[in-house]
């Protein structure tokens, strides 16, 4: 297999077979974010990709119905090239159902929806975004080469094709003072073309990011334990989805984990208020540590 640098995915794709496309980053801007700075964005030799699908088809316990796509943001490739490699896929892996990866709105902006609606069909579904927020304010320095306009398009490019997507979502992202607006925003965004799956992730401020050095000039004030459940709270509060959306609160970055379905919101908001009320006070007020609760 051909592994170029830094490899990411999500947790739940755990024990899916990973496919390098791409590595790197092609956008690489975003203010939080440190995951690829050491890693020159570039487009893997179809050659490699096949030979990797190959490797997998003879290797990985059959049938494999899903395959994950590396690294950061494979849909900088043309529909044309995500074509072709979803037909090497389905060469070698015919039972693959699903071809997800990490997606972002930046990238949708070079998608038409008649090319999604394309992608679709070859199989491509359940992508991974990260949001990170709905909230304007915090896009505009954010620096995800998308602003809310373009977020409304891409989700309305998805929709029009039927494919879904999971949302990864920043509690703390919006800085101190800003969460509950922040979560009220961000609801907002959801609501619209509802994802399968809500992930929250604590904002960690990464040494060499934009972010810490937002922080080290006092542009940015990060927000404390109590403040981040206070916007879950308000997040959860203000979401309208269906009940079957996977919410999770998980991740080993967020001081107490949730991990439900949209059905049994009262019950995630209910520990959430509990943890609030029953937590000792400096922990609350200090910064995440990531412990599980």
């Amino acid at each position: 297999m051909h592994y170029t640098g830094q490899v990411y995915r999500p947790p739940l794709e755990a024990y899916t077979p990973l496919l390098e496309v791409t590595y790197g980053c092609s956008h690489n801007k975003c203010a939080f974010c440190t995951m690829y700075h050491m890693t020159n964005f570039g487009i893997s030799p179809l050659k490699d990709i096949e030979s990797d699908i190959l490797e997998i088809s003879m290797t990985y316990p059959r049938p494999i119905e899903r395959i994950y796509l590396l690294n950061g943001d494979p849909f900088v490739l043309s529909t044309e090239k995500l074509v072709e490699i979803a037909d090497l896929i389905h060469k070698y892996i015919p039972e693959v159902k699903t071809i997800t990866s990490y997606a972002s709105f930046y990238n949708l902006k070079n998608k038409t929806k008649e090319d999604l609606k394309l992608l679709r069909e070859k199989g491509y579904n359940e992508l991974w975004f990260g949001v990170e927020t709905g909230y304007q304010k915090v896009l505009d320095w954010l620096d995800k080469g998308a602003d809310l306009d373009d977020y409304k398009d891409g989700i309305e490019k998805m929709k029009y094709a039927n494919m879904t997507y999971n949302a990864i979502v920043m509690q703390g992202v919006a800085g101190n003072g800003n969460s509950i607006e922040n979560a009220r925003e961000t609801a907002k965004f959801l609501n619209l073309y509802p994802p399968i799956g809500i992930f929250i992730m604590s904002t960690d401020v990464q040494r060499g990011s934009k972010l810490y050095k937002m922080r080290e000039e006092g542009n940015f004030k990060e927000t404390s334990n109590r403040e981040n459940l206070e916007e879950q709270i308000e997040l959860l509060k203000n979401l309208d989805v269906p009940g079957n959306v996977l919410y999770s609160s998980g991740h080993i970055v967020n001081l107490v984990k949730v991990t439900s379905h949209m059905r049994n919101k009262e019950k995630m908001i209910k520990k959430l208020e509990d943890s609030l009320e029953n937590l000792d006070e400096k922990i609350l007020d200090s910064k995440n540590k990531g412990r599980a609760i």
